[in-house]
């Protein structure tokens, strides 16, 4: 029973919800100031943001098995070798998304109505990359419903915060997808797939990442002029960006070898955020 549950973790990578789920809690603690959060409810939030990620990693798994199982890079995955057959993940993926509407159900009226269009914009980041070439900037789109999920389910009133907390998700996971993707770049054009650095090469694609990066970084500063949640937030965007920095400073077009290290560095990112500003709402 335990490995079954650790095969399935896998099958979603469940500790990237490190990416995600802090800036959905971000968006539930500022509209909190606007609209009195229970325990319950958060707890509510939090749950429909697990069964959201896990649907859409499982369709993601799903409808990628014939291409994870060409590539060297992803032929160990649990659908390619085996490990979870297609009839398993579209239980899985089906079960999830119930939870994830049932859940929005208790939330609110709103997000009920709502649930549908989420996992549609989630799901169609799988779908993504064979019709246009900017997939990773749909699934940046996809990251970007968290923290707009979390203000709205929160209760939050129509305001700047999570339409800046979207575009800094958004192009934080766009920037760092892009130099994932160039991983893969001659494998995707031998197969048909379409990414950023098919269509512009590694080169550009890297400086493409760096920009959006940049982006990151100017929406959470705009936020902290929104907010006015003074130095301690501002310090936080300062360790962000500088953690940005270090991670563009490991990949370049001529050496590739530590974009996985570049990647798992956006782990740290969304935590230190959520601390840093969890710390700077308490203080004021």
């Amino acid at each position: 029973m335990i490995e079954r549950l650790r095969t399935y973790a896998s099958f979603v990578r469940f500790s990237h919800s490190v990416f995600a789920l802090p800036f959905a809690l971000v968006g539930v603690l500022l509209a909190s100031q606007y609209a009195p959060v229970t325990l319950g409810r958060a707890g509510w939030i939090v749950a429909a943001m697990v069964a959201a990620r896990s649907a859409a990693m499982g369709f993601n798994r799903l409808v990628d098995a014939r291409h994870d199982a060409l590539n060297p890079r992803t032929a160990a995955r649990e659908m390619p070798r085996g490990a979870i057959s297609r009839t398993q993940a579209i239980g899985f993926v089906a079960g999830w998304s119930a939870v994830f509407v049932g859940v929005t159900s208790q939330i609110s009226t709103l997000c009920f109505v709502l649930s549908p269009v989420a996992l549609a914009i989630v799901f169609w980041y799988s779908l993504a990359k064979r019709y246009t070439t900017y997939a990773q900037l749909f699934l940046g789109l996809a990251m970007a419903v968290a923290p707009v999920g979390g203000w709205i389910a929160a209760g939050g009133p129509i305001r700047w915060e999570p339409v800046l907390l979207a575009v800094a998700i958004g192009a934080w996971v766009g920037g760092f997808d892009v130099l994932y993707a160039c991983q893969d770049l001659e494998f995707d054009r031998r197969h048909g797939l379409r990414s950023i650095p098919v269509r512009f090469g590694v080169r550009r694609a890297v400086w493409i990442a760096r920009v959006l990066h940049v982006v990151t970084v100017m929406a959470l500063g705009a936020l902290g002029v929104v907010t006015d949640l003074g130095p301690v937030y501002l310090g936080g965007v300062g360790a962000v960006a500088a953690l940005l920095a270090y991670e563009q400073s490991l990949v370049c077009a001529d050496d590739l070898s530590r974009v996985k290290q570049a990647f798992d560095l956006n782990g740290y990112v969304g935590l230190l955020y959520l601390l840093t500003t969890a710390v700077a709402v308490y203080v004021r």
